[in-house]
């Protein structure tokens, strides 16, 4: 049976192809080619399938992606159904030779695709495809930005608009010509810009939208306005300037779409045009010299321009002359003199500098400076056909100075010390530093300020400021004057405590050198705990026997206040004062409180007093027993009788006699003892007048 035959020789080609693929399957391969076109256009909304041949393996991984994003897999022949992404369910299917169908197809599902064959022990195998999808072009419309098109600008853009549709193709037309790319044209997506456009772009532009499935043209009309070109000015009748008294006419024109109008503006008064950018000027005077504007406005494009002119009318200048002086290189001095304004510009001129240099307007005269320019007053002549004027400008050296300077502490923790050197000079001095006898410059340790009037020192350790010492010199071309300052540690120079009337609150005062590196203060206590505003005790706690500091100050700081105390308590308070971690010598110590004995000064007074007070104490019992001496010797006196005027002189001047005579001042004379002999007198008679002789009686 022949059929029986070519069944079994089937079924050999049947058993050899299947251990062929069995033992050799390495050398099988997998063929994936599209079965259309691989660029498939189509329509929105439409039905479309990119077709595939698949060939070389049986029941492979079909894999379709787009964009590298896979979208949807299957086993050709699997039963299972194949696995699309979430978002395209409603839009793809895989179909059973593998193409990739849309359903409906959105304009968004527009790309490139790409299917992968994939089976184990085989080559994958892939290819791609272009989808796009169109709609039909509906209603275009053409705009212009800016809306008004101005010759000038840097672009006029035509943009187009449309109801619907997807464009493949536009075409620009300028008149019926195709426009191209180049340095006037440019063509961009969904618009034509037009570089600088001008007077000549004015015309009828059309634009032309294709795709596969539809066309459409738009067209629109272009203005490009321009004006007003540079304005033309004639004067008549021309001359170089005018006198008061004369007449003259100024006319302004210029071009442009649509024609621009014309105002002439003088100080600020605007004078229309009813004449053409005609302004007539009749009889002038000297207050209508000066520039005249022409002012042209397109009132469409609202562009403006404007030209000037000047009429020369003699006039004065502007208020007076002014004068001053520069230093030129610290060895010149620069006199300059200037007074602006005026038709024609004044002459000036230095006649006791020089008798041959002028300017007109702004002059300087440059000379050496020598020692009888010092302090001498210069004047400026100003020379102008209406008037003259003069103004005056007075040189002098630096005078004297004391330099001046403050401590801080930079964010780098690094004390700062500045210094101030500044003297009263004409022109202005220039200051230059010295650290001992070298020459300071700026850099990291020292900044000068650029008007070199002041210096900055910069460093963390205190001694690196008391090396040397620093000095200033203020120089001008006529001389120089140098202060010199030596600066010394933290020190504090007198202090004082002030308590309030109940003892509970106190205020530390201190001075500090001029010449003291302080960047804070420690205030230091030695008693018991202070208390607080409450009455219970502050935070700052430790031995009552020892100082304790309880206040911080800056260096700026010069006094302080301390609450609360307990006023039948001793306190004792000292100021410390720093540089940032170096301390100075403690202040004066101020006690406060019952307990509170004599301060040091004190006590030193009373010690030199108590001598003092001895010797005095001796002098006067001396003086006190010299007296009761001289008494009791009185008493032992003879008497002898004496005129009643004798006795009113005496009795009088016991009266006024002290009882008791101050130390130091001499007594009165005792008469009785004139009555005495030589023998009853202890001691030389005083030096005396007796008073003329009166006549007595005798009594026996």
């Amino acid at each position: 049976m022949k059929w029986m035959e070519e069944l079994t020789g089937l079924n050999s080609v049947f058993m050899a192809v299947l251990f062929s693929f069995t033992f050799q399957g390495a050398s099988c391969e997998m063929v994936v080619s599209p079965a259309g076109h691989t660029v498939v256009n189509t329509l929105a909304g439409s039905n479309v399938t990119l077709a595939v041949s698949v060939s070389g393996a049986p029941d492979p991984v079909v894999t379709w992606m787009k964009e590298n994003v896979p979208v949807g897999t299957w086993i050709i022949n699997s039963n299972s159904p194949p696995d699309i992404a979430i978002y395209s369910k409603d839009v793809l299917r895989i179909e059973k030779n593998g193409s990739l169908s849309f359903i409906n197809v959105p304009l968004n599902f527009a790309g490139n695709y790409t299917v992968e064959l994939t089976k184990s022990g085989l080559v994958k195998a892939s290819t791609t495809f272009t989808l796009k999808i169109f709609e039909n072009i509906q209603t275009v419309n053409l705009s212009s930005q800016p809306d008004v098109a101005k010759e000038g600008t840097e672009r006029l853009t035509l943009n187009y608009s449309m109801l619907q549709g997807i464009v493949e193709q536009q075409i620009w037309y300028f008149n019926g010509r195709e426009l191209k790319n180049n340095l006037h044209y440019l063509v961009e997506e969904r618009s034509l810009v037009i570089l600088r456009p001008n007077r000549s772009d004015t015309g009828r532009y059309t634009v032309l939208l294709t795709n596969p499935f539809s066309n459409m043209t738009a067209h629109k009309d272009v203005t490009v306005y321009y004006g007003p070109d540079e304005p033309i000015i004639v004067a008549q009748p021309a001359k170089p300037f005018h006198v008061a008294g004369d007449s003259l006419s100024l006319s302004c024109q210029a071009e442009g779409l649509p024609q621009p109008t014309v105002k002439w503006n003088f100080s600020g008064d605007f004078f229309s045009d009813p004449l053409k950018g005609v302004l007539s000027l009749t009889n002038v005077m000297t207050s209508q010299g000066g520039v005249y504007t022409c002012s042209l406005l397109n009132m469409l494009t609202e562009e403006r321009r404007e030209k000037a002119v000047t009429v020369n009318i003699y006039e004065r200048p502007l208020g007076s002359p002014m004068c001053s002086v520069l230093s030129v290189n610290n060895v010149k001095l620069q006199y300059l003199c200037s007074w602006m304004g005026g038709t024609p510009q004044a002459q000036l001129s230095f006649p006791g500098l020089s008798n041959t240099s002028s300017g007109a307007g702004n002059f300087s005269l440059t000379v050496t400076a020598s020692a009888n320019l010092n302090k001498k007053t210069v004047t400026c002549l100003a020379d102008h056909p209406i008037e003259q004027n003069k103004c005056n400008i007075t040189t002098s050296s630096p005078l004297e100075f004391i330099p001046a300077m403050r401590t801080t502490v930079d964010l780098d923790g690094k004390i700062v010390v500045t210094i101030h050197c500044i003297s009263e000079a004409s022109p202005k001095a220039v200051v230059s530093w010295f650290s001992g006898s070298e020459a300071v410059t700026s850099g990291t340790v020292y900044q000068i300020s650029s008007n070199t009037t002041q210096l900055k020192i910069r460093d963390y350790n205190i001694s690196n400021f008391l090396l040397q010492n620093y000095t200033c010199t203020c120089r001008n071309p006529l001389g120089s004057q140098m202060g010199q300052i030596q600066l010394q540690g933290p020190s504090i120079s007198d202090s004082s405590l002030f308590p309030n009337k109940d003892g509970t609150v106190i205020t530390l005062t201190w001075e500090v050198p001029p010449t003291s590196v302080v960047t804070g203060f420690d205030i230091q206590m030695k008693g018991p705990d202070i208390l607080n505003k409450n009455g219970n005790d502050t935070h700052f706690k430790g031995s009552s026997n020892g100082y304790r500091t309880i206040q911080q100050k800056p260096g700026s700081a010069r006094s302080t206040d301390i609450f609360v105390l307990d006023p039948n308590l001793t306190y004792r308070f000292r100021v410390i004062p720093k540089a940032r971690l170096t301390n100075g010598k403690p202040s004066e110590v101020h006690g406060i409180g019952p307990g509170e004995g004599l301060s040091g000064p004190a006590i030193a007074g009373i010690a030199a007093g108590i001598p003092c007070s001895i010797l005095f104490l001796l002098l006067l019992g001396g003086l006190s027993y010299l007296i009761v001496y001289c008494n009791k010797k009185k008493s032992h006196q003879t008497r002898y009788p004496v005129s009643r005027a004798v006795e009113k002189t005496i009795a009088s001047q016991q009266d006024i006699t002290p009882h008791k005579l101050a130390a130091g001042l001499k007594s009165l004379p005792d008469y009785n003892r004139l009555q005495q002999t030589v023998s009853e007198r202890s001691v030389a008679l005083p030096t005396f007048v007796p008073p003329p002789p009166v006549r007595v009686a005798t009594t026996v």
